[in-house]
């Protein structure tokens, strides 16, 4: 049983930031944002078709800076965010803005100099330059667009955009308590409990925080043995949180005891940047690294689905001799060595749950399927 080999994208300038478009439901699409600090930043409308294995792409112009961080609406598929580093009097400061994809260029391109780049539509604006560098920018996991969360330095930030989208008004926000905190890393919206917590990290630490009272309402303490890098919730199973970190480790957390993680990954040889479960079979975790490899996990002892799907033997069959169905297990499902510097993002299609993007910093995108024994194994 062959599986159908990566398909590589080359960007011009080194990037570092990639989201699905969430909000797409019919085409296999990502988002990228360059860095590059002579030219105007891009951000690439990646579509891959699947048919056909071949990636054709629209190339939209962020002029603002060098793009940090992406994230995608879930609301409207050409609404994005980005956080940027923008150079003014020799002073660099990060911000963020909300942008829109201009409509008329939806379709993607296949030749690559067919015209002149289209820029970004900016929608507005986050900035709280009083409450320091903005982070990343986390969207309602429901939908919601009107609520949206930026993270500042020691800042959590929540606006209210309003139906028409031309202005964004500061609703609440909340600081770290103490002096000398280290700053904010990253932070990801909870999808349980009516979307009303999120959890971040800032240093060792992982905080979950109610934003209806934008007070802390639990804490892991020394999560990582140094800082910790990105976060994700369990899409299907509530209470559970996966971390990674600088320790080169990854860790799945129950926040109801926080004291201990339930499970800990040690397969990357340097730091794990990003770790994301997959939307439908939480069985499966993606996480990169700066060691240049990308790591496909089976975690199905702490999924949803622990024991697979139940199989009963049809009544009066003569099969008796049929060896069992394998079960599937944790550990390594499949490496990923097709980059050749630090992978700082991989993210899961929202549209296929079988396919992955990852992107490295020399601007190297490679898709990926989930292997087809381990495909069939969870489907059958």
């Amino acid at each position: 049983m062959e599986d159908d080999a990566p398909v590589i994208y080359g960007l011009e300038f080194q990037a570092r930031a990639i989201t699905a478009q969430t909000a797409e439901t019919e085409n296999i699409r990502f988002l990228v944002g360059t860095q590059s600090l002579r030219s105007e930043n891009q951000v690439h409308q990646i579509d891959f078709d699947d048919e056909n294995n071949v990636i054709n792409k629209n190339v939209f112009l962020h002029r603002e800076g060098e793009i940090w961080h992406i994230s995608s609406s879930p609301a409207d598929k050409n609404i994005l965010a980005t956080c940027f580093n923008k150079t003014s009097d020799a002073k660099a400061e990060m911000h963020a803005a909300i942008w829109r994809i201009p409509v008329d260029c939806d379709s993607p391109m296949n030749d690559d100099n067919s015209g002149s780049p289209h820029a970004l539509e900016l929608v507005s604006r986050l900035d709280n330059m009083e409450c320091g560098d903005m982070k990343c920018i986390l969207w309602h996991p429901g939908g919601d667009n009107q609520n949206i969360i930026s993270l500042a330095d020691h800042n959590i930030l929540l606006w209210d955009l309003e139906a028409s989208g031309a202005v964004t008004k500061l609703s609440s926000s909340t600081a770290l308590e103490g002096k000398g905190q280290p700053k904010f890393s990253s932070g990801r919206w909870n999808p349980h409990h009516n979307s009303t917590q999120i959890a971040t990290a800032n240093d060792t630490y992982i905080r979950g925080w109610d934003i209806r009272t934008m007070k802390q309402v639990w804490t892991i303490e020394n999560a990582h043995g140094q800082l910790v890098r990105d976060l994700d919730f369990n899409p299907n199973k509530q209470y559970y949180l996966a971390s990674c970190g600088d320790d080169c480790k990854s860790k799945f957390w129950d926040i109801r005891n926080p004291t201990e993680p339930v499970k800990v990954l040690s397969d990357h040889s340097h730091w794990v940047w990003s770790i994301r479960y997959n939307h439908f079979h939480d069985q499966l975790v993606l996480t990169s690294s700066s060691d240049s490899r990308v790591i496909l996990t089976n975690a199905v002892s702490i999924s949803s689905e622990p024991f697979g799907h139940l199989m009963e033997d049809e009544e009066g069959s003569d099969d008796e001799e049929q060896p069992p169905k394998e079960k599937s297990q944790d550990g390594v499902i499949s490496t990923y060595e097709e980059h050749e510097d630090s992978v700082y993002a991989a993210e899961w299609s929202s549209t296929d749950p079988w396919l992955f993007a990852s992107l490295s910093y020399d601007g190297r995108l490679v898709i990926n399927r989930v292997p087809r024994a381990e495909k069939y194994k969870i489907l059958l």
